[in-house]
């Protein structure tokens, strides 16, 4: 038996992706998992060195270059259309690659996360009459996904089906799914994970990620917090992920406005292949609103802070963001509310570092929306397809 998932770009598609492979090796250890990802991608390296992939390719994908909020005026931009013409192009060669690969790998089912290179994967998945199956985390769909659903064999999303715009008959509610290690988080686990990253048991811990490629964003606005709460929290610790794209540039303003002492509470890193150790050490989390972190934090039942990206593609973050604060789960704070006061942040973190109160009762509306089983039930339906 042999599968192929595909999806990348980000961490968010990334994750779920390995996930699934390891309960696919966890339900059949004989099932051979080929992970195709894009040619170029900056984190392709981490399905890679993953043990439960048995091969990786890449294949040429394109990028259709859009943001959420600029309307007519993304049209007119010369340099955007000149690449999104140029994608066309990387977009046929991956077909053809994948329609190659295909013939090569012989894949009994194809498992679609989204990401760009999904759509040259499942188009020449579908010209060798291979079944794929697509997975949305958001409460919009991906371009990628909507662009290849026609002929999906079935659409696994992860909020109720009627929401989305696929046949009822070939989609199902399953959840996003997660590593095996995101689980509720107890005092004892907490103090377990703490002493993993060596953090005193006592002191306060604020854990901040922007993705894996990291949000320029959210590292700025934390940047001006950071220095301030440890300042003022003499007991509390800081932990930032910056992402691959910005830990250069962070380490060198933090190394500027943080004083040496200070400095030693402050852990700055690129990219964390086992985040549920840090966020489960938390006692509050800064995030982006993207699907898989918030399922993850979701599950372990933790306090966030979530700043949605507003320019991202159909404002998916944004309507991520919305939910959460319509169901109390979580504190909302908008690209625009940091413009107009960007102080904002670090009052949102004093206020929840100082009322336990306020942290509990996020962590309580925010873990009624975990789904533990998505994983499971995800390979699941892979495996009936085979």
């Amino acid at each position: 038996m042999t599968i192929v998932l595909t999806g990348g770009g980000s961490g968010g598609h990334i994750t779920p992706i390995l996930a699934v492979a390891a309960e696919l090796k966890r339900l059949n250890p004989d099932v051979q998992l080929v992970y195709i990802g894009q040619k170029g991608d900056s984190l392709g390296d981490i399905p890679a060195q993953d043990t439960n992939i048995d091969q990786v390719y890449v294949v040429r994908a394109g990028k259709f270059r859009r943001f959420h909020g600029e309307g007519l005026r993304q049209l007119l931009d010369v340099p955007t259309i000149l690449k999104n013409i140029r994608d066309v192009f990387f977009v046929i060669i991956g077909i053809y690659q994948s329609w190659r690969l295909m013939r090569h790998i012989k894949p009994d089912v194809v498992f679609s996360r989204g990401g760009f290179v999904s759509v040259p994967v499942a188009i020449g998945a579908k010209l060798r009459g291979v079944p794929y199956i697509t997975h949305d985390s958001d409460l919009i769909p991906s371009l990628a996904n909507r662009l290849i659903a026609r002929w999906a064999k079935l659409h696994a999303v992860a909020y109720k089906e009627e929401l989305y715009p696929y046949p009822a008959d070939k989609t199902v509610t399953t959840g996003i799914p997660l590593n095996k290690y995101f689980k509720p988080v107890t005092s004892e686990l907490q103090k377990n994970y703490r002493d993993q990253l060596s953090i005193p048991h006592q002191s306060k811990l604020v854990f901040i990620i922007g993705g894996g490629l990291g949000s320029q964003e959210v590292n700025s606005a934390v940047a001006e917090a950071v220095p301030h709460l440890l300042e003022d929290f003499q007991d509390l610790y800081v932990i930032h992920a910056a992402g691959r794209n910005n830990f250069i540039e962070l380490q060198r303003k933090y190394d500027q406005t943080v004083t040496d002492t200070d400095r030693q509470r402050l852990q700055v890193h690129d990219f964390i292949s086992d985040v549920y150790k840090y966020s489960g050490a938390a006692d509050i989390i800064v995030t982006r609103a993207g699907a898989t972190n918030l399922a993850e934090f979701a599950m372990q039942g933790k306090a966030c802070i979530v700043i949605p990206s507003s320019f991202l593609a159909g404002g998916h973050q944004l309507k991520n963001a919305e939910y959460l604060a319509e169901q109390g789960a979580a504190l909302v704070l908008g690209p625009d509310d940091l413009i107009a006061d960007p102080n904002r942040l670090s009052r949102y973190i004093t206020d929840l570092l100082k009322e336990p109160a306020k942290r509990k009762k996020l962590q309580t509306e925010f873990v009624k929306l975990a789904q533990p089983n998505a994983t499971h039930q995800i390979a699941k339906l892979i495996l009936e397809q085979v």
